[in-house]
């Protein structure tokens, strides 16, 4: 029987090409600021235009500044890439969502305001110009990052080329103990699978602890797909995903969602279906995970130390030794934020730490919000005042430190405790800047204390 990935690639396969390659349709095209600019130069260039500029909306997320969000902005390139798509989208018809547009109040990181606008919906074929856009399929759709030249295609055409994927079902059972969180378990996923174990293959996330995952979380375990070297990571849709989606701007609405969640429900695997491979892991075994080299792949639980046989290359970056502890470690800057932890969710259980705390003297910590809306639901909740209160710096949202296309960066050989989704040489804007990945929780509790440690000893604080 089917599993969720093929009756999706069924439903949008167009015709399978010579090459082997199947000709898919795109439901939904995301485009931002930085990968889109020589697509429409390319459309343009052919005389083409935007095929069905109704499936495509656009963000700013990438280059914005968080330090401030008025237009124009400081950073000329930032500026100039933001005039550019404004233009490129008012000349296709295509609606935008950015700072000083008519779509302001929805900016944000374009994998948090897809599902946040419903716009992601279960069985949907989804593309964008972003690694991440896998974290989609936390709704039940099939989301692939692209790359500009596919970017210019899905705007001519609104078609793909792919390569038909494998798919691995992967099981999460039992409960994650306090302080573990779905970061914690995409992390212990990608180490045990590899950075590679995903290449080919489409990952289908399941079993008792993703079922009773809130949709925020299953984005955090499908964004880093493409760490672990899959294309796509998906949750089947359920119940938590048609009352996520219930009454959100772009979903259907009345009786047309209820015709929707008829059809969602068909699209779901199979209880029988076959998947090519199989993989479980006990919830329970799971604790805060750190990074300690240059890959998401190479991290320990917290009170493990680095096994003897670590790469002596990411050992030699990172300053640590085989056999040494991640915990302990200084840091230098903290970041909440990004695409895999900026959603409320993460804000709120990281404020629950920082409350009525101060950071250390020494850390510059970052508090940047996923999108417009995030911001706004964590200003009633009274979330900027606990983390500024706590020397957190609460910033516009964005991208920001994630990827340092903006001026939020390293400097030098800091050390960063960082919610993101990866921590390559030179990703966080300085060549020998060393980046630590782990949880929202576990990035507020290393603020607090300045270096490494285990959030749940102040969870523990928390709950006397």
């Amino acid at each position: 029987m089917p599993t969720l990935f093929e009756n999706v690639w069924k439903a949008h396969a167009v015709r399978t090409l010579p090459s082997g390659q199947t000709q898919l349709f795109v439901g939904l095209h995301l485009v931002h600021e930085v990968t889109s600019p020589q697509a429409f130069d390319m459309v343009r260039q052919q005389g083409w235009r935007v095929a069905f500029p109704e499936r495509t909306f656009a963000t700013v997320d990438h280059i914005v500044p968080t330090s401030s969000q008025r237009r124009p902005f400081i950073d000329l390139t930032a500026e100039e890439m933001t005039a550019a798509l404004e233009r490129n989208c008012r000349e296709a018809g295509i609606q935008l969502f950015a700072p000083g547009a008519s779509g302001s109040k929805d900016q944000g990181i374009v994998h948090v305001i897809g599902p946040e606008l419903g716009l992601t919906q279960p069985g949907m074929t989804i593309a964008c110009g972003d690694s991440h856009t896998s974290t989609h399929g936390a709704l039940g759709a099939i989301a692939f990052g692209i790359g500009t030249s596919q970017v210019r295609d899905v705007l001519a055409s609104q078609c793909l080329a792919l390569d038909p994927l494998k798919v691995r079902r992967i099981d999460v059972n039992g409960t994650l103990r306090p302080g573990v969180y779905a970061k914690d378990v995409i992390l212990t996923i990608i180490r045990k699978l590899g950075v590679n174990g995903g290449v080919g293959y489409a990952y289908e996330y399941g079993g008792s602890t993703i079922d009773r995952m809130s949709i925020e979380e299953r984005m955090t375990i499908c964004n880093m797909s493409i760490e672990g070297g899959a294309r796509v990571g998906y949750v089947n849709p359920d119940e938590t995903t048609f009352a996520y989606l219930k009454g959100r701007r772009f979903a259907p609405q009345g009786e047309a969602f209820t015709r929707a969640v008829a059809w969602w429900r068909k699209i779901a695997s199979s209880p029988d279906a076959r998947y090519d491979d199989r993989v479980t892991i006990d919830a329970a075994e799971i604790e805060p995970t750190v990074t300690w080299g240059i890959n998401p792949g190479q991290s320990v639980g917290i009170s493990e130390p680095i096994a003897s046989t670590a790469d002596a290359e990411a050992l030699t970056f990172m300053g640590f030794t085989a056999g040494g502890r991640v915990a302990g470690t200084k840091i230098d800057v903290a970041f909440i934020g990004s695409c895999t932890n900026g959603r409320i969710s993460d804000l709120e259980e990281a404020a629950r730490i920082v409350k009525g705390r101060r950071v250390a003297p020494h850390v510059k910590a970052l508090v940047v919000p996923g999108s417009q809306e995030v911001s706004r639901v964590a200003e009633a909740k009274g979330l900027p005042e606990i983390f500024t209160k706590a020397g957190f710096e609460w910033r516009g949202a964005g991208c920001s430190m994630c990827l340092a296309m903006n001026p939020d960066r390293l400097e030098g050989q800091q050390v960063c405790a960082s919610s993101s989704n990866r921590n390559f040489k030179g990703r966080q804007g300085s060549p020998n800047g060393r980046t630590l990945l782990m949880s929202p929780a576990m990035v507020a509790a290393a603020a607090l204390a300045g270096q490494v440690v285990d959030v749940r000893t102040l969870l523990e604080e928390v709950h006397a």
